[in-house]
């Protein structure tokens, strides 16, 4: 990072979505300002200012200028400083690890709030669809340590911060992630060994209370 470059990250802690740009920074030692938003009572003049359209985080600001939605925000991480790129070189296989962070996007956390915000037919319905997603991203990740092969990568940075929603998934969906993708449950217990993976995810038993707490709030418990 250049002298004078100002890093701030609009954030909200359990955010899957923000722990990505998180991960992103820390796995190219940048240095950024954690800004935490009230996604729930009054939204910052900086916030709406800096994504009028959608008034939601994450939102990078490099040097006041705002980057959204945070699959582009690791992309353009990884442009500004490419040391240490998450991107492969190949051009196919980037275009491969697009292809399931895509999917990631996608299928995993609409997924994942079938089953936290529902109940009864159609909390099955979901839980029966995340694990149909689970199954495809289990046979992307094959045999290999990460998605991209030996080394952590993009499509690992896209897909680790929904770990940290596992926990609630299965409490609520009357499941195992290990029991029915077991390659899957070793690449989150592989990642969370990572410094940068560590350091960022939030805990998933608050995020779970969290989880409980908005379903009271939305009249589901």
């Amino acid at each position: 990072m250049s002298k004078g470059d100002s890093v701030v990250l609009l954030d909200f802690w359990a955010s899957p979505f923000c722990a990505r740009v998180k991960i992103a920074l820390e796995e190219k030692n940048v240095k950024h300002i954690d800004n935490e938003e009230d996604l729930f009572g009054k939204k910052s003049e900086l916030l709406l200012i800096s994504n009028p359209i959608h008034q939601k985080v994450p939102v990078f600001l490099h040097n006041g200028k705002p980057v959204i939605e945070s699959a582009i925000i690791v992309n353009y991480i990884d442009e500004v400083w490419p040391e240490n790129s998450l991107l492969p070189a190949n051009a196919y296989e980037r275009a491969q690890a697009r292809f399931w962070a895509d999917f990631i996007d996608k299928k995993v956390f609409d997924n994942g709030r079938n089953i936290w915000a529902n109940n009864g037919e159609e909390r099955e319905v979901g839980t029966r669809d995340f694990l149909e997603v689970l199954k495809h991203l289990e046979e992307a990740l094959g045999e290999k340590d990460y998605f991209g092969g030996d080394t952590f990568g993009y499509v690992d940075i896209i897909a680790i911060p929904h770990s940290a929603w596992f926990l609630a998934y299965e409490k609520l969906g009357g499941f195992k992630v290990e029991d029915h993708s077991p390659k899957i449950s070793a690449w989150i217990k592989r990642s969370l060994e990572r410094e940068s993976v560590k350091k960022v995810l939030p805990d998933p038993e608050k995020v779970y209370q969290f989880v409980l707490h908005f379903r009271k709030m939305s009249g589901l418990e």
